[in-house]
């Protein structure tokens, strides 16, 4: 007899409980042997199962058509060839009968679908035979058939759902078929359970496959079955499977939707009238960018979200800037008249790099400020950028409520908006995507939006990426991507309504990957059809997207035609007016060069006045405190020995060396009220195991941060491990600089050379964006640098790179010699209002050189000095020689002119390369005779280091009375040599030569 929860009745129907396939089976074997023997109840269910299928709502070849129509595809038979279909269905069957796995499968799990592809690997170029189904063929293998074929729609109905406007071939995967599984027409009338769309109850395997392809196989393509996480894949299957992928809009939103469509393509054609063979990179075909981001917007803000950082390439930028951030037209429209040149000599970006904020008014009357983020032609690299201004604004907000130890991560979003080729090949996509659920980086879940030209320039997809989507890069996340026509604007609705919704549960990445099309090319001067002519030709054959989309709204009636020609009417004489108004506004300045950053500025170094000595007591008690642990915390022996030494330090009793100098900067600062970040490669131990940010018990491996407890009332001091990424982390600290310029951000590289890979960053931001686009950043970039017999890379941090890039006083490069002077500099880089990044050439040997020490009164006295005169107290007229250093040869030469006993030799270092400091060292040098040689001695060959921009700046002659000339290793195309003994030799050459 059946036991209680064995089975359910429902409205006189069976219900089976999922765990009791063996009783079941054992009840239909009697029913079998003699349905007598069986209740009532167990014979109608299993007569209702048996009966001969109804057709009725079928296609001509027996196919439940429910409006699922797939794309052409090209589906491939087991010898490799290709046959064109339309209607989904294949040759190739199933052969052997599947052995069965489970009746009530919930999760559509049974029997692996590349089992099924063996099947038809296996099977050679012949059709595959069907099995005729034996007539009393076990129930539970037809539901395991079933369970695999709802699998294989939600893992592979993204391939024939209609995501192409250009309706293009693609390859097409039988196992989404019902007849690869061996089912016939007659069986979509059978019942089956599939607990994700109807749960506990049967259906007809007709309404089955109908609810699949209406929620994977239409203008909506998911990929989410990557997803480790069970109950992610469960709420994603819910929430899609429920509402198939669709929305219901009212007539209002649809007739926003249409308003927002006529903005995206009124401002093409305007601009395409108005100023003839213009480049804009425009929108055209991807028109349903602007109604997407309109939504986006207004659900981040019902979410609670107040602010919106935007990333994005120039694709469209002009566009998003106009009718989603609210750049006013005119000034747009100035940008293309260009008259006045005047105001860009020298500076300034295309206006389709430009950046821009604004607030955003909802239809609920919320307003979200918006903030797009200038970017360079380097399409991709403003991704990490963005992101890093949006975790300052977090952090900002955190320290703005009192008591809050987190703050939700839906009060901001990113966005950032892609190109389908550029997301595929540049390799800062990756970077970036991998930081997204790390510690130091979360955001709470960027959105991701590729504007899917389906084209990069003039390379199509196959010659452009190795994998059947520009998108597959962000499958390495636990985050769905979403394909979706950009030609059923709707469809776009829906997809961001449930990709927000899931960043708001999961606060996860999330993409959303619009496919549409470049109508002009890429961009207003190209000729398209030159390399891509067959696309060109379906391209020309589209209705624009908001006349399609108008038709559909006119044939259901939701809207009349005289309602969208006045919305398109009062759209073109606004441009119009704004245009008016461009050409007779004479008093313009556009709004990148208006924009300051209050409290602070750029432009020339001013006098430096600051003051950065802290009191000697107060020092004493910070380093102490960074030598307490919590009661039965051990740390390593080793490191215990170093806590000890800055206990002994605190007393004055032993000089800093330079971690404790670097510690006492920090701690300063953050006991002052000034956040202190620093990430980079292993930077909470240090490269060098110098800094011991983070201590490690050796018995728990539990951490603390002494830095968290400096005093009752302190900012945070943040210092992470990055991950092994140069691009993505050095662009994130970079955009994390723009939003807190009160604060101290840095980026430390493992060794010098490793910013080589960032370079993007530094070029195209870091040096320039002052210039281009009127921000600043006081970022500070710590770069190991000297030469110590570790081969070509490491030696080196490409002094030469910076010093190249130095002008207008963009920057400073700084190579400092002493623990006091990187604790004046670092807090001088905060304290003083002039906001430039700063370019440390910071140490490796030095930061245990017995000789690299200071006092803790040189901390609490004097400034950062530019440039150190020599330490010799002799006079001045003794000097025969001088050598005018910067950094860790400065020891070198030291211990060499004591070796020789070389008293008239006087060793000046130059401690800030740039901004240049003539007045500085004019003082310096004043004591000494008319005629005395000066020697720039570096370690770097001739034509790397500073050497070559210190002779073009201060010539051959300095300040016309003292001969300037070098000491330097020859040319070299390689910074270094590889091996240790002749690095030694050429280093006791280079001494000997500026001794000589």
């Amino acid at each position: 007899m059946l036991k209680a929860g064995d089975y359910m009745m429902n409205n006189g129907e069976i219900s089976l409980h999922p765990g009791n396939l063996s009783f079941a089976e054992a009840i239909y074997a009697e029913y079998l042997t003699s349905p007598e023997s069986v209740s009532a109840e167990w014979r109608a269910y299993f007569a209702d199962w048996n009966e001969p299928a109804e057709t009725n709502g079928h296609s001509a070849n027996g196919h439940q058509t429910n409006g699922f129509s797939p794309p052409a595809v090209h589906s491939k038979s087991a010898n490799g060839s290709s046959n064109g279909t339309q209607n989904g269905s294949v040759t190739a069957r199933l052969g052997p009968s599947f052995r069965p796995a489970s009746m009530f499968n919930a999760m559509g799990t049974g029997i692996a679908q590349n089992f099924a592809a063996e099947q038809v690997v296996a099977a050679g170029p012949a059709e595959i035979p069907v099995v005729p189904k034996s007539e009393h063929e076990s129930f539970a293998a037809m539901q395991d058939r079933v369970d695999q074929l709802v699998r294989a729609h939600r893992e592979r109905g993204h391939m024939v759902a209609r995501i192409d406007p250009l309706n293009l071939p693609r390859d097409y995967p039988p196992e989404i078929d019902p007849e690869f599984y061996g089912f016939t027409p007659e069986d979509e009338a059978r019942t089956f359970a599939c607990e994700t769309l109807s749960p506990g109850k049967m259906m007809p395997l007709s309404d089955i496959l109908s609810q699949l392809r209406e929620t994977y196989c239409r203008t909506v393509g998911v990929q989410f079955m990557h997803i480790d996480e069970l109950d992610v894949r469960l709420w994603l299957q819910h929430y899609m499977e429920s509402t198939r992928n669709r929305l219901a809009l009212g007539r209002d939103e649809q007739v926003r939707l249409l308003t927002r469509l006529t903005d995206a393509s009124i401002f093409e054609e305007f601009i395409r009238r108005k100023f003839v063979g213009a480049k804009s990179f425009s929108l055209d075909g991807s028109e349903s960018l602007i109604p997407l981001l309109d939504r986006a917007i207004e659900k981040a803000a019902a979410q609670g979200t107040e602010e919106v950082v935007i990333g994005m390439a120039h694709r469209g930028r002009l566009n998003v800037l106009a009718n989603i951030i609210g750049k006013s037209p005119r000034e747009i429209f100035r940008e293309f008249e260009d008259r006045d040149p005047d105001l860009h000599i020298g500076g300034g970006d295309v206006k389709y790099h430009l950046g821009y904020a604004n607030d955003f008014e909802t239809a609920s009357g919320k307003k979200v400020h918006l903030a797009l983020s200038f970017n360079p032609s380097h399409l991709e690299i403003v991704n990490p950028v963005a992101q890093g201004r949006l975790r300052a604004k977090m952090s900002r907000w955190k320290s703005e409520v009192e008591g809050e130890t987190r703050v939700g991560p839906d009060k901001g979003l990113c966005l950032l908006i892609h190109g389908d080729a550029a997301f595929a090949g540049e390799g800062v996509v990756q970077e970036t995507l991998n930081l997204s659920q790390l510690k130091p980086y979360s955001v709470g879940g960027t959105l991701h939006v590729i504007v899917n030209n389906q084209i990069g320039f003039t390379t199509a997809p196959s010659e452009s990426r190795s994998t059947p989507y520009a998108t597959d890069v962000a499958r390495m996340l636990q985050s769905p991507v979403f394909h979706v026509n950009g030609e059923d604007p709707e469809a776009v609705a829906a997809v961001v309504n449930l990709a927000l919704d899931f960043r708001h549960k999961f606060h996860r990445d999330i993409v959303i990957d619009m496919y549409g099309y470049r109508r002009l090319g890429h961009n207003e001067t190209d000729e398209p059809s030159f390399t891509q002519p067959k696309m060109y030709r379906a391209i020309k054959a589209r209705k624009p997207v908001r006349e399609a989309y108008l038709e559909q709204l006119l044939k259901m009636g939701d809207i009349t035609q005289q309602e969208a020609d006045t919305i398109a009417e009062n759209r073109r004489e606004i441009l119009e007016k704004e245009l008016t108004q461009a050409r007779s506004d004479d008093a313009y300045v556009p709004s990148h060069l208006r924009r300051t950053a209050t409290g602070y500025q750029g432009g020339p170094e001013p006098l430096d006045t600051t003051v950065t000595a802290v009191p000697t007591e107060r020092l004493s008690t910070l380093l102490e405190s960074l030598t307490r642990v919590p009661a039965g915390f051990s740390p390593h022996p080793k490191i215990q020995k170093i806590l000890d030494t800055y206990k002994v330090m605190a007393r004055g009793e032993a000089p800093l060396n330079w971690a404790a100098g670097e510690a006492l900067a920090y701690a300063t600062l953050a006991t002052e009220g000034v956040p202190v970040r620093l990430t980079g490669q292993d930077s909470e131990r240090g490269t060098f195991s110098h800094r011991h940010a983070v201590l490690h018990d050796v018995e728990t491996d539990e951490t603390y941060r002494a830095f968290d407890h400096l005093a009752a009332e302190q900012a945070p001091v943040e210092i992470y491990n990055s991950p092994l990424s140069e691009t993505a982390v050095l662009g994130f600290e970079y955009g994390y600089s723009l939003d807190c310029l009160s604060g101290l951000t840095m980026w430390e590289a493992q060794f010098g050379d490793f910013w080589n890979v960032a370079q993007p960053i530094v070029d195209q931001f870091l040096v320039s964006a002052e210039d281009k686009w009127n921000h600043l950043s006081g970022i500070t970039m710590l770069l190991p640098h000297g030469y110590e017999g570790m081969g070509p890379e490491h030696s080196t941090a490409r002094l030469e790179r910076f010093m190249s890039l130095a002008a207008e006083d963009n920057i400073q490069i700084v190579y400092p010699t002493t623990p006091a002077q990187y604790f004046h500099l670092i807090r001088r880089q905060v304290l003083r209002r002039w906001r430039k990044p700063l370019i440390v050439m910071s140490p490796k040997s030095l930061l245990r050189h017995l000789e690299c020490t200071s006092t803790l009164d040189e901390l609490a006295t004097g400034r950062f000095q530019r440039i150190i005169p020599d330490q010799l107290e002799r006079p001045a007229g003794e000097v025969t020689r001088i050598l005018l250093c910067s950094g860790k040869i400065y020891y070198e030469l030291d211990a060499k002119r004591a070796a020789l006993k070389r008293n008239d030799v006087a060793i000046v270092r130059y401690e800030q390369l740039y901004p240049y400091s003539p007045e500085t060292l004019q003082e310096v040098l004043a004591p000494y005779a008319d005629g005395t040689p000066i020697f720039w001695v570096q370690e770097e060959p001739i034509n790397m280091g500073a050497w070559r921009h210190m002779r073009v700046f201060y010539g051959h002659t300095m300040f016309e009375r003292l001969p300037f000339t070098h000491v330097t290793r020859p040319a070299s195309s390689s910074p270094a040599t590889g091996s240790s003994s002749a690095h030694k030799k050429e280093q006791e050459k280079l001494l000997n030569e500026a001794f000589a």
